[in-house]
């Protein structure tokens, strides 16, 4: 049985969310795993928010517990004795720490960079930058809306409510882990800054599939979460 790895609290998350066409992601997705569309659209969401209160296996991470976090990452499934298993695939993950990046290659195998970080929350708008070439560049939102908790079919549950995570090992094999965390309350919010160098990120293909407006803008509270040991399926 899988043991807790990771615990720590994932808050005030930005989200950027849009459709792509799926060839884009087949590629990346994982054996044993297949694409998870909403209402036959596949989507891609660029996620900031803040990493606080990072443990490993129960031992507080002196002086890298908190930091703010940007992620690149769509949606998949898995089919297991009736059980659907809705999941995430990461194509790069972002942080400011090093050592957060060695450990998640190291135990998850997860694509992690490190560059400066920094981020910005409060009542009127929520922003996450990175520094590239000595310049900051970044996203953020404004609140256009209350918090609630949302609809259980909406898109706003389809793209925060995911407890598992997959990803391609060395090997060639599918890892597999569960995230635990309760459910999370939204509100609608409207972009005010996107300007993150996503070509010098991510590569061409993703700045030609990021290059319009998002199709939605969520502002999530997060919560305290937990990430237990990866498995190979």
């Amino acid at each position: 049985m899988a043991k807790p790895f990771i615990t720590a609290a994932w808050r005030d998350l930005l989200m950027l969310n849009w459709r792509v066409d799926r060839s884009l992601l087949q590629p990346h997705v994982p054996e044993g795993t297949e694409l998870d569309p909403w209402k036959g659209d596949c989507y891609v969401s660029l996620v900031g928010f803040r990493f606080l209160d990072l443990a490993v296996k129960g031992l507080p991470a002196v002086g890298h517990r908190d930091f703010p976090e940007i992620n690149l990452r769509f949606y998949v499934r898995r089919e297991m004795e009736g059980e659907v298993r809705r999941g995430v695939v990461f194509i790069c993950e972002l942080t400011p720490r090093r050592i957060v990046e060695w450990v998640a290659r190291t135990v998850y195998n997860e694509p992690y960079k490190t560059l400066p970080m920094r981020g910005e929350v409060n009542e009127e708008n929520t922003q996450y930058e990175l520094q590239q070439a000595g310049q900051w560049q970044g996203m953020a939102a404004r609140p256009a809306g209350d918090w609630r908790e949302p609809a259980e079919k909406s898109r706003e549950t389809f793209l925060i409510e995911h407890y598992w995570g997959y990803n391609r090992q060395s090997g060639g094999h599918t890892m597999e882990y569960e995230v635990t965390h309760p459910i999370w309350r939204t509100r609608p919010a409207q972009l005010a800054r996107f300007d993150l160098d996503v070509e010098s990120l991510y590569g061409s293909q993703w700045a030609e599939a990021l290059a319009d407006e998002p199709d939605a803008v969520v502002l999530a509270e997060g919560s305290e979460v937990t990430v237990f040991s990866g498995i190979r399926m």
